[in-house]
């Protein structure tokens, strides 16, 4: 197989308040988005204006260079770092001849190149309906031209020349399909919480190295590159921790800032797995500049679902290359490691098991010989600090912790001296 061809791309971004450090990092982060998304960013125009112009995004003069840019450079696609109006991408899609997407759309194909599961599709294929269905008469002529390529990409764009009717009954569709995956998924929830299995979540901002940690702690192979948005899809695997005791780690869809809505209403389930959690995991990359507001986004994220009385442990991972500014602004309990290093994973390992006892009860107990089935729970199912055998009473002594709501701790009761 050839490589496939990249996609040549002008980057414009529109400057309406002071914050200059902001609006550059935004834009390194549409860079970085279309390079993800396989785009070659062949340069980047930006405008200071008090407000976006209403028509076209940026003024004339602006639109006038992306026209003399477009002769010169011949790019594929201009990529617009905030999200367009049906009327902004009408009238702009009239003076320039490469095709027009903004930010929102960019992130929709990388979600639509990243989705694996059945849900993550239909997923991403609601949002980008939902997105494309008041610009159905906005881009007007421009949807036939939508045949592939970068903004274009997953399951909606077979649909992307349909009526509204036919998109609405679609969406309509797709939310039943997806209300059923969701029962589907509270079944098996349910299913493990009567297990009682010890569930830890991986929470954090897309690309601070997450999916990585979990491949390291679990062994696993979930798709792990130097890319935005490279997990879509929540992955459940089993930890075993130092003292044997199996525990399950769910890996998370990376978060973003000002992600739209609209996409943060279509993944909300994706991220339902969070609010299941005993522990969360929140991986912060320390190698970036802007750490301390990657960690506000997610933690403010995390608020809005419900979940901030969860207890968290803060990992500031690549240690290795941390940022000249970086300080650790966790108020809770935190790490610094590399996922690289097996003495901090080690570490991780400990610290989560310090998390699961304290939501444990002790016990010692005699086990006669003939309990083998209950001590085999009691060494898979519980953590067993000492086991000992009494030649004389012809009993098992252990001694460990046991989740206290777990089926096992009545059982264990009879035995308890």
């Amino acid at each position: 197989m050839g490589e496939t061809i990249k996609e040549k791309a002008v980057l414009i971004g529109c400057q309406t308040t002071e914050e200059n450090e902001r609006f550059e990092y935004s834009l390194d982060e549409l860079a970085s988005l279309a390079k993800t998304a396989n785009g070659e960013v062949l340069i980047t125009v930006t405008q200071k204006r008090v407000s976006v112009d209403p028509a076209t995004y940026i003024g004339k003069g602006k639109v006038a260079e992306l026209r003399n840019l477009e002769e010169e450079l011949e790019p594929d696609l201009f990529i617009f770092n905030d999200e367009l109006s049906p009327s902004q991408i009408r009238n702009l899609s009239k003076q320039l001849e490469a095709r027009i997407i903004d930010r929102t759309q960019l992130i929709l194909d990388i979600f639509a190149q990243r989705a694996r599961s059945r849900e993550g599709k239909l997923q991403v294929e609601l949002a980008q309906l939902q997105y494309l269905l008041p610009r159905l008469v906005g881009q007007g002529t421009a949807l036939s031209r939508l045949g592939g390529g970068i903004g274009t990409r997953g399951p909606g764009e077979t649909k992307l020349e349909s009526d509204r009717r036919h998109i609405r009954g679609k969406i309509d569709e797709i939310k039943q399909q997806l209300s059923g995956i969701v029962k589907h998924r509270e079944r098996y929830r349910d299913r493990r919480k009567k297990n009682k299995t010890f569930q830890i979540a991986l929470v954090g901002y897309t690309n601070a190295g997450k999916s990585t940690l979990f491949n390291r702690l679990t062994e696993a192979d979930s798709y792990e590159e130097n890319q935005l948005f490279a997990t879509l899809d929540p992955m459940t695997r089993k930890v075993i921790l130092p003292s044997g005791f199996t525990v399950l780690l769910t890996d998370t869809v990376g978060f973003i800032q000002d992600l739209p809505t609209s996409l943060i209403a279509a993944f909300r389930s994706t991220l339902e797995e969070v609010k299941e959690a005993d522990l969360l995991l929140h991986v912060v990359d320390s190698s970036s500049s802007d750490y301390f507001n990657h960690q506000k986004t997610v933690q403010d994220l995390l608020n809005d679902l419900e979940v901030p009385s969860i207890p968290q442990l803060t990992l500031y991972n690549k240690k290795d290359m941390t940022h000249a500014d970086f300080v650790r602004t966790s108020s809770r309990a935190s790490l610094l490691v590399s996922a690289f290093e097996q003495s901090d994973l080690n570490q991780i390992m400990e610290e989560i098991e310090k998390y699961v006892i304290e939501e444990m009860v002790p016990y010692n107990v005699f086990l006669p010989s003939s309990e083998g089935k209950l001590l085999s729970q009691l060494k898979n199912e519980t953590i067993l600090r000492t086991l000992s055998f009494n030649e004389e009473s012809e009993r098992y002594e252990c001694k460990g912790f046991c989740l206290a709501d777990h089926p096992l701790t009545g059982q264990l009761e009879k035995y308890s001296f």
